[in-house]
């Protein structure tokens, strides 16, 4: 197959990376990975050693893990429960129909329903479980954004520069 559309191929499923980086059905940072392995193994404009491949999965699969435990754990160091946790991915989801406010209103306006509706919190009980979820949802998110850009700007530099 032809270098510029294994490059391609590679560039596209970087990007979708970030895309699923926002959004939970899609596996951001592992996909992004993915787009590395295939540039590395299929494209003769590959000019890094396996090292990038390895560092860069184990920085995924931290990122992955963190995904899992952080907002939960500050969920919980917060006062919050689960339906805190799960309403930050719903007002997540809600949140991309109202860029680019969304993504950020959206997580926390979740939590805070989420614990005021169904965790009978008073007010300023849900609003610091909701803070607490807020946060690992800003951290992780933004753990795997970078890590992203750091995927994407290996292949743009191998590519062009390289």
């Amino acid at each position: 197959m032809d270098d510029s559309i294994i490059n391609l191929i590679s560039g596209l499923l970087i990007l979708l990376g970030f895309v699923g980086v926002v959004l939970p059905a899609i596996p951001g940072a592992p996909l992004a990975l993915i787009g590395l392995l295939i540039f590395k193994l299929f494209s003769g404009d590959c000019g890094f050693g396996w090292e990038v491949v390895i560092i860069a999965g184990i920085f995924v699969a931290i990122g992955s893990v963190l995904d899992y435990i952080l907002p939960v754990a500050l969920t919980k160091k917060f006062g919050g429960t689960k339906y805190g946790v799960w309403g930050s991915i719903i007002g997540l989801i809600v949140g991309l129909f109202f860029p680019p406010v969304g993504f950020i209103i959206g997580p926390f306006v979740g939590a805070f329903a989420g614990e005021l509706a169904f965790a009978s919190k008073d007010v300023n009980g849900a609003l610091k479980s909701a803070f607490g979820s807020f946060v690992g949802f800003l951290v992780t998110t933004g753990y795997d954004l970078i890590l992203c850009l750091i995927l994407f700007g290996i292949l743009i530099y191998d590519i062009f520069i390289n």
